[in-house]
């Protein structure tokens, strides 16, 4: 199990704490593997952009138009947390029905 975030993410901690066999991969340092992030496109598309996020704030009109793609391999920091991989599965977000999903409670 892997779970793609961010170090100083409050959620990731979390998620990270209620996961502890899970490696963690931060994605300012080590990105999120090509793989995965096709994957992860495919799946969750627009949902995979966090748009409350101080990064987005402060993209222009015409960047945040622009491909979800494009955006995430500029600004990775812009993923929405964590992206959790296992079992081939992938998981977006650390909310109940993701926790349920991975036997958490």
């Amino acid at each position: 199990m892997r779970l793609f975030g961010l170090k100083t993410c409050d959620t990731c901690r979390k998620a990270l704490k209620s996961l502890p066999d899970a490696e963690f991969v931060d994605v300012r340092a080590d990105g999120v593997p090509s793989d995965v992030m096709d994957r992860a496109l495919a799946r969750f598309d627009a949902a995979l952009v966090n748009t409350r996020s101080t990064t987005w704030r402060g993209l222009s009109e015409a960047e945040r138009g622009r491909p979800s793609a494009e955006l995430l391999a500029e600004h990775p920091t812009l993923m929405k947390r964590p992206l959790i991989e296992a079992d081939g599965e992938l998981y977006l977000g650390w909310d109940a029905k993701t926790r349920a999903a991975l036997g958490v409670s």
